[in-house]
């Protein structure tokens, strides 16, 4: 049995940079994963060109049951510093829309970084053999790698959460955690798509078209487009409001959220002679299917203001009651996972079980869309190498 002075299970985002960080301390490092290359999830994120982190990083940007978990590791490794690392090694890049950094060229500068970084510490990275038994006795934690085993003092688990299971995903970090006594706070898919039934089926029908909207759930909001399709809803705004929308309850539209108060009676005044499908300024068949919903047919200036006021409050707060969401395959994290009520926020330690760490996606914190992910698994990792 070959032994390590750490060893990480999941070489994603937050394994890669945990490796790299420990290695460079000097730890003798061994980076495994059951994946036949490392960084998967880096490779398909941004559509291939990786947003890679948000220059808007705050801890108010992250969903968990401990609000203020995240914040120590996110202040401690910031964007800023990431950024500065993907400087250093020459990789262009561009910012998007909402502060979202993305490369010029391609993901595989980042896995190139990120591996680069980890060859610097002389880290042992290891792909394409499934992990057995996990094991941890007299102080030394014991893992099986194929026909190899391996023992170090400390494990980091870095395995993410089970969304995109094509891409090799599990619930391994569930597992592992519960087998020491760690509670896990119930996973289910964020930054997904909702699925529409029952009277909202009729939507359906208007798939490929997206306009700007403000989505609401509970008491979160977010400004973005929204975008129709076969199942229901998709699109930033409806990706963003899944994260804290819970099954039951509805999501409410405002379609017109640059509207000015009184539009609608507004626009009666100045074109009578209009229908209210013209006058809701939104792609024809969204502005048809909302008029036809609305069922005041004809033109403005034979409906009653009543009418028409009743019309724009709708418009503003049009409810649909998602009957789910299409599930971990679609989507792009897991809210919930590892509870950080076990864990340190200096070290990502679990305190009960000294030597045995939690990292990035497999933990209780899920981001924002737009690279907060990454951020958070940048910072978590980079937390946990600083501490082994």
């Amino acid at each position: 049995m070959t032994s390590y002075d750490a060893i990480v299970l999941g070489a994603g985002a937050a394994g890669l940079m945990c490796a790299a960080v420990a290695g460079q301390r000097g730890k003798r490092v061994l980076l495994l994963d059951h994946a036949d290359q490392v960084g998967k999830k880096i490779l398909i994120s941004g559509g291939g060109r990786c947003n890679f982190t948000n220059i808007h990083t705050a801890p108010d940007r992250y969903i968990s049951a401990n609000p203020h978990f995240a914040k120590s590791a996110l202040a401690r490794y910031t964007a800023a510093d990431f950024i500065e690392l993907v400087d250093r090694y020459g990789i262009a890049h561009h910012e998007k829309t909402l502060g979202q950094l993305f490369c010029d060229g391609s993901a595989k500068q980042i896995v190139a970084m990120l591996l680069e970084e980890c060859a610097k510490g002389g880290v042992d990275v290891r792909c394409g053999r499934p992990v057995g038994d996990v094991t941890h006795a007299d102080g030394k934690f014991g893992v099986a790698f194929g026909e190899q085993a391996f023992a170090a003092p400390n494990l980091v688990i870095a395995t993410g959460g089970p969304s995109i299971p094509k891409m090799g995903a599990t619930g391994f970090a569930y597992e592992l955690a519960r087998q020491f006594g760690l509670r896990v706070v119930e996973p289910r898919p964020a930054l997904v798509p909702l699925t529409l039934g029952g009277g909202d089926v009729l939507f359906r029908d208007l798939s490929g078209v997206a306009t700007p909207v403000e989505a609401r759930a509970g008491k979160a909001a977010f400004r973005e487009a929204a975008l129709f399709t076969h199942k229901g809803l998709s699109g930033p705004a409806i990706l963003q409001i899944s994260s804290y929308w819970r099954h039951g309850e509805p999501v409410t539209i405002d379609f017109l959220p640059d509207a000015a108060p009184g539009w609608l009676l507004d626009t009666k005044r100045a074109k009578p002679r209009t229908t209210l499908a013209s006058a809701i300024a939104l792609p024809d068949r969204l502005a048809q299917t909302l008029a036809e919903r609305l069922a005041l047919p004809g033109e403005l200036g034979a409906l009653t203001d009543r009418k028409l006021a009743e019309a724009e409050a709708q418009l503003a707060r049009w409810p649909f009651r998602p009957n789910g969401t299409e599930g971990f395959a679609k989507a792009e994290v897991t809210v919930g996972g590892i509870s950080t009520a076990n864990l340190s926020s200096q070290t990502m330690m679990a305190k009960s079980v000294p030597g045995l760490y939690a990292v990035g996606e497999a933990v209780d914190v899920t981001g924002w869309l737009g690279g907060y992910n990454f951020q958070w698994a940048w910072a978590s990792g980079h937390a946990a190498g600083q501490a082994l």
